[in-house]
Formats: C-alpha cells, sequence, structure tokens
C-alpha cells in the first residue's frame, strides 16, 4: 500500500476545499441554519414536541444528515469527475497508484469534509437549541460511516456522468427529495400505516433514523436494522467501485 500517494490525492483535495471555503464549507453551514430557523420557527411553534423531544432539536439530527449525504455525494462526485473532464484522470491510471490508493484519496477527502461540515453544523445548532447526545460513540460511527457510503456513490456518480448537468441530477432529483421524505422534518410514524409502509422502501429512512437514535434515543426503525443497511449500502457502492475499475468502464477509452 503506497500511503504517500494516496495521501497526496487527499490533500490536494482537501487544498480546493480551503481554496473555496466559502462554496464549500460556509455555504452549506448558512442554508442548514436557514432551514432549523425556518423550520423550527415556523413548525416548531405549533408542534411543541415529538416523543418528548422538542422540536427544534427533533430535526437537528435529520439536518445534519441532509447535509452529509448532499455533500458526500457533490464532493466526490466533482472530485473525480474533473480529472476526467480536464484529461488528467489518465495520468493518474497510469502512475504507479493501485485503485485501492486511488478510491481512499478521493473518497477519503470527501468523506472528511462532509464530516466536518457536519460537526459545524452540529456546533452551530447548539446554538439555536439544547441538546443531548446519548449514544456519542453511534453518532460518530452512523457520521462516518454514512460519509463513506455516500462519497463511494459520488465517486460511482463522477465516473457515470460525461458532463457537469448528469453530475447534478441524482444529488439534486434523487438525494435530496429523498432526504425530505425520509423524516427529516418529522416522525414516519404521523402517517397514515401505508405511507408508513410507503416510506420504509425510502433507504434514507433508516439512515435518519438511526443517527436520530443516537442523539435521543427514539427510532422510527429499530437502530440494528438501520446500522445493517448502513453497512449493506456500503457494501454495495464498494461492489460497484470494485467493478468500476475491474472493467474499466468509463475510465478507459
Amino acid at each position: 500500500m503506497n500511503w504517500r500517494a494516496a495521501y497526496a490525492i487527499y490533500r490536494y483535495e482537501m487544498a480546493r476545499t480551503a481554496r473555496t471555503i466559502f462554496q464549500s464549507v460556509v455555504s452549506p453551514v448558512i442554508s442548514t441554519s436557514l432551514y432549523f430557523v425556518v423550520f423550527g420557527a415556523a413548525i416548531g411553534s405549533r408542534i411543541t414536541e415529538i416523543e418528548g423531544v422538542s422540536y427544534g432539536a427533533f430535526i437537528v439530527p435529520g439536518l445534519i444528515m441532509l447535509t452529509l449525504l448532499t455533500q458526500s455525494t457533490m464532493n466526490a462526485s466533482f472530485g473525480i469527475y474533473f480529472p476526467k473532464f480536464v484529461g488528467t484522470i489518465f495520468e493518474i491510471l497510469s502512475a504507479p497508484l493501485s485503485y485501492v490508493e486511488i478510491v481512499l484519496g478521493y473518497v477519503g477527502a470527501a468523506a472528511s469534509k462532509s464530516i466536518v461540515l457536519g460537526l459545524i453544523i452540529l456546533a452551530t445548532a447548539w446554538l439555536f437549541v439544547p441538546l443531548r447526545i446519548e449514544h456519542p460513540l453511534f453518532m460518530i460511527a452512523f457520521l462516518v460511516l454514512t460519509a463513506l457510503t455516500f462519497s463511494l456513490l459520488g465517486f460511482i456518480i463522477g465516473i457515470w456522468a460525461d458532463s457537469f448537468e448528469k453530475l447534478q441530477v441524482i444529488p439534486l432529483l434523487i438525494i435530496t427529495p429523498l432526504t425530505f421524505l425520509g423524516g427529516t422534518f418529522y416522525s414516519i410514524n404521523v402517517l397514515p400505516p401505508t405511507w408508513q409502509t410507503i416510506t420504509l422502501f425510502n433507504p434514507v429512512v433508516y439512515l435518519v433514523s438511526g443517527f436520530r437514535w443516537s442523539f435521543y434515543g427514539i427510532a422510527d426503525v429499530d437502530i440494528r436494522i438501520s446500522l445493517a443497511m448502513t453497512l449493506v449500502f456500503l457494501a454495495v457502492c464498494l461492489t460497484i467501485v470494485w467493478w468500476i475499475f475491474k472493467t474499466g468502464y468509463k475510465l478507459k477509452k
């Protein structure tokens, strides 16, 4: 394992974040804070508590997960797509680097950015509402696993996309709506039984539910199922990435 090579890619991607600090960090934090203020003030005035937790505190894990999912996907997809766009991907592929080292560099950087962003949003939320984290180890575990999983998904999207328009399709038209419909701002228990069953087909429900459980000990889905679904999704993404490098899908011309 050439750790120095993987670290070189990682450091380059992290440096790109430092050069675009407003777009990469400040903008998502402001956007999430606005979600918190608007939804917390507008809906929180009508819904005081959900399962013993104030509404403002209830939506914090969902908002962090919303940012984590979208930013992990977009950071990783752009990170690998841009070398394809300018043609430098062939230099990376021809360098003495294994596929594992390439994935570690790009996916590791995207996951690191998202985790730091999630922690900043968590610290910001503490300024608005009192929070508690009953299971901090599970919170960190869900944070890291989700960031890695969706960074891998973003890596896959970046290789699949052949235009900037395609790069935005899945994060904006699929992941974001699924997150909004996955219990970010509400408990799925308030839905009619039929819609509860339909909602369980949304994979984001398990991520949001598990992450919220790590804060308050309440969940829409059993924590073991949430953790298992997260690991399954991670395994699927790893398998697809392995297949991409094995076959050279959209990498070799």
